[in-house]
């Protein structure tokens, strides 16, 4: 197999990110693994991998022949639930995900089919649009409804604990902790507490129940492999929470691709599948507004998942980027 790192590396935005990946004796063994394991669903390892490293995943492309290819994923510590999660949704709610050929639990490691086109490689064709976007979102929505029921053994899987309830506390760690946030900003997420935490009583009092936030769920991270079917994945920055959470950054890539003006549009095609689940329309489209807010504890959170020492002698990794999203608690939403 040789242990060699291959010609095709990127490394994106991180180029001295430190991942498992410059570990030789890791790097052999995980491939071993996810080679043994296609070959036991008879596929063939053949031909140049391409490895893709971030402080908070390695990702590796292995061809099969005409099979097309595999793709080998490790997460970091913090988001080695990743793996059993993925397998237990293909089981929960079959036909919305991308089912892994394997996975190693204990270690975060995962071994995916090729997922067919990405939904953002169909936005850049041309062959996709707004109504995509509202298909996505519906059929996003009716996912995380069917998964309400499970939420319990997601807490089983170590998948992380955003609800509801629990949001005021974490707020105040992460303002508390983050050495990135200036003395001014501190202060005024300090003076927005009270208001936050009757943001969350108010949305746990619609009567929505928690269920999975994928936490970053935009045009990268689903799949069509057929027009109007979508493939949801990569479930890395995931927490259980208030699903309407999840609104929050797939509006935000829709939004920087058409304008404000597409998201009542978008809001309305995400909210249809709730109706009728208690809520009033006006409140159902309150909920998302407070969600679209208080989803950004829970990006915040996210970046504190990363490969212990990932960013080197910088400081703690992801203050920077979990300090912006506080930031975000401050501004209004546009919905």
């Amino acid at each position: 197999m040789g242990c060699e790192e291959p010609a095709a590396v990127d490394r994106g935005r991180y180029p001295d990110a430190v991942t498992p990946w410059e570990d030789e004796e890791w790097r052999e063994t995980a491939l071993a693994w996810a080679e043994r394991e296609a070959a036991a669903h008879g596929l063939r390892a053949a031909g140049r991998r391409t490895v893709r490293l971030r402080p908070w995943s390695v990702l590796v492309r292995i061809p099969v022949g005409e099979r097309g290819a595999v793709w080998f994923k490790a997460a970091p510590p913090g988001g080695a639930f990743e793996a059993g999660l993925a397998e237990a949704l293909a089981d929960w709610i079959p036909g919305r995900v991308l089912r892994p050929v394997a996975v190693l639990p204990e270690r975060g490691w995962s071994l995916t089919p090729d997922g067919g086109p990405l939904f953002r490689d169909a936005l850049d064709r041309g062959v996709a649009g707004v109504p995509d976007w509202e298909e996505m979102l519906r059929q996003y929505a009716r996912m995380q409804r069917a998964l309400i029921p499970f939420a319990g053994r997601m807490d089983a899987l170590g998948v992380p604990d955003g609800r509801v309830a629990a949001l005021p506390e974490t707020f105040d760690r992460l303002v508390d902790e983050n050495a990135a946030l200036e003395g001014a900003d501190r202060r005024e997420l300090r003076r927005l507490r009270p208001r936050l935490a009757r943001w969350c009583a108010e949305l746990a009092d619609t009567g929505i129940p928690d269920s999975l936030d994928h936490s970053d769920l935009h045009d990268g991270q689903s799949f069509v492999p057929e027009p109007g079917r979508f493939l949801f994945f990569d479930w890395g920055d995931a927490v259980i929470s208030h699903p309407f959470c999840s609104f929050l950054v797939a509006a935000r890539a829709a939004r920087a691709r058409y304008g404000t003006g597409v998201l009542p549009r978008l809001r309305d095609a995400y909210l249809e599948p709730w109706t009728g689940t208690g809520p009033t329309d006006a409140e159902l489209r309150r909920a998302l507004t407070l969600a679209w807010r208080l989803g950004a504890i829970g990006r915040a959170c996210s970046w504190g998942r990363l490969f212990p020492g990932a960013c080197g002698g910088a400081g703690p990794p992801g203050e920077e980027e979990g300090a912006r999203w506080l930031r975000e608690l401050l501004t209004e939403p546009p919905v």
